[in-house]
């Protein structure tokens, strides 16, 4: 993006009463956030949640020198910039109704694996969980995912360090700006995760790590991933939180199960118990039921059938499912611009060939 372009999205951002739905909505109807201040207030206050208050809110010059200002720390920091329509911003977050519009970034971070899992728990971690977290990054080290976490206390930091010492990429997702590091002990494990990860933020330089904040964050860390899995946690806490988030995207939630009686399992076995998650043990139980090892033994052959078998209808259906993740039936028709019907016999030919899966919840995913 050029300067113009981030500043003006920034100038969005800077806005009290313009959420991220309402700044898409602004910026689908003016064609880019730059122009949305160049079009006339009558049309702006007339969108749909825009009223005549945000509209003279978004022509206060204070929220442009604002802009002005987090722009120069940018710049001066070297700080990257993901915006929510280009192709390196997160590919599963991006079809997050509430995703950010700007992501920040500091580090090495390549999605380009698709194997991106987020691993969260309590920050009074026992001694059970710790062994758990150690054995477990062991084992899913043959398939080289991408372990995106927390950076704080407990359970994120314990997967983050593992992961580091394994070779595997891994990022913390910071419910601050990146001029600081909270906790500040954790100050000392920066480096070593730029070198092969990073971090990244949605929050401004100015902004502190506030309670809010960390609730904010969690929705980064369950929509940047196909997964998410809770290793411990008590009756409450914010890996619950993030759970939830997760199952309200449609991904995958994990739990690992614990003795009754157990503070630190309570939440985990709730999961369980409630169905709003897969019971872990093992990485076997993730790699099963991501279908990880059918990819790997049969990624070559799906794709040789891609070009022999599909139909132009199951082939355009194909392409949506791969840009977009795992949908619902009737989403993939109205985004393939394909009947219903006509999608939901689609699908079912390509389950037949084997590169569609059909999910709970009458969605679906390209294998």
């Amino acid at each position: 993006m050029m300067k113009e372009d981030i500043i003006s999205v920034l100038r969005l951002q800077s806005i009290p009463n313009i959420g991220e739905i309402s700044a898409r909505k602004l910026i689908s109807h003016c064609g880019s956030a730059e122009e949305v201040f160049r079009e006339k207030k009558s049309v702006l206050h007339h969108i749909d949640g825009i009223g005549t208050k945000v509209t003279h809110e978004l022509f206060d010059h204070k929220y442009l020198l604002a802009a002005e200002r987090e722009y120069r720390f940018i710049e001066d920091q070297n700080i990257q910039t993901h915006y929510f329509e280009e192709t390196t911003f997160p590919k599963y977050l991006r079809h997050c109704p509430d995703a950010p519009l700007l992501l920040f970034s500091r580090g090495s971070i390549h999605l380009e694996n698709q194997k991106i899992i987020s691993i969260v728990g309590t920050r009074n971690m026992t001694t059970a969980g710790r062994a758990f977290c150690e054995h477990f990054m062991e084992e899913l080290r043959p398939f080289n995912p991408v372990i995106v976490s927390g950076f704080a206390y407990g359970v994120d930091i314990c997967i983050q360090k593992a992961a580091v010492e394994l070779g595997l990429q891994t990022i913390g997702c910071l419910a601050h700006g990146l001029n600081q590091m909270y906790p500040r002990a954790h100050s000392r494990y920066c480096a070593e995760v730029e070198k092969n990860g990073g971090f990244f933020t949605e929050f401004w330089s100015t902004s502190k790590p506030e309670r809010v904040n960390f609730l904010k964050r969690n929705r980064i860390i369950a929509g940047i991933s196909q997964a998410t899995i809770v290793i411990e946690s008590a009756h409450k806490g914010g890996s619950l939180v993030t759970a939830d988030i997760a199952n309200s995207y449609n991904r995958d939630v994990f739990a690992v199960p614990g003795r009754p009686g157990d503070i630190y399992s309570e939440g985990t076995n709730n999961l369980i118990k409630r169905q709003n998650a897969h019971l872990l043990t093992s990485a076997a139980d993730l790699v099963y039921h991501l279908n990880w090892d059918i990819e790997e033994r049969d990624n070559s052959a799906i794709q040789t059938k891609l070009f022999v078998d599909l139909n132009p209808v199951e082939q355009s259906i194909y392409n949506q499912l791969q840009l977009g993740g795992r949908q619902l039936l009737d989403d993939i028709a109205m985004k393939s611009k394909i009947p219903v019907y006509n999608t939901a016999s689609a699908l079912l030919a390509m389950e037949l060939k084997g590169v569609v899966r059909p999910l709970p919840g009458n969605c679906f995913e390209a294998i």
